[in-house]
């Protein structure tokens, strides 16, 4: 006796061989990312901030568009990237803004002779891309050895967006 298929139709003896040598519509399984590629995504997103130092805005750009490119593939690539490009739009529009303000305050209480008692604090607040720029270098480092890293405030903000 022969078991019954659970299948409707079988395939008959003579298409059988064609059958088998025909190629699996579906390749392997191969992970998407690596360990090493995603610590490499990971820094080169918080090393966009570099670009910054040129452009005054494509590191934002770059970590967004790494962002864009592996939200799919990982989510620590994806998580890293937004936090650095969040990171940069932030502290970079916000300093500017800061830093801007600060000097036409200054300048305007200039005027008053009380504005050069706060050069100082204009001068100190000026220092706050460099310190942008240090921290991005400090998260690129620690996501280039793979440890996990967040920025002050940030990384809290951008990881509730990927909780399950």
């Amino acid at each position: 006796m022969s078991e019954e298929s659970p299948y409707p139709y079988t395939i008959p003896p003579q298409d059988q061989q064609e059958f088998a040598a025909l190629p699996s519509p579906a390749p392997e399984y191969q992970p998407l990312l690596s360990q090493s590629e995603e610590r490499n995504w990971a820094m080169i997103a918080h090393l966009s901030i570099l670009l910054n130092l040129i452009t005054g805005f494509l590191g934002v750009i770059a970590a967004f568009v790494i962002y864009l490119v592996y939200k799919d593939k990982s989510r620590y690539v994806a998580y890293q990237s937004l936090q650095a490009a969040l990171f940069q739009l932030i502290f970079f529009a916000g300093a500017g803004l800061i830093i801007g303000l600060t000097w036409a305050f200054v300048g305007i209480t200039a005027l008053l002779v009380v504005g050069i008692c706060l050069i100082p604090f204009a001068i100190l607040l000026s220092g706050l891309p460099i310190f942008a720029v240090v921290y991005g270098i400090v998260g690129a480092v620690e996501t280039s050895k793979g440890q996990d890293f967040k920025y002050w405030l940030i990384g809290d903000w951008v990881r509730g967006t990927y909780v399950d």
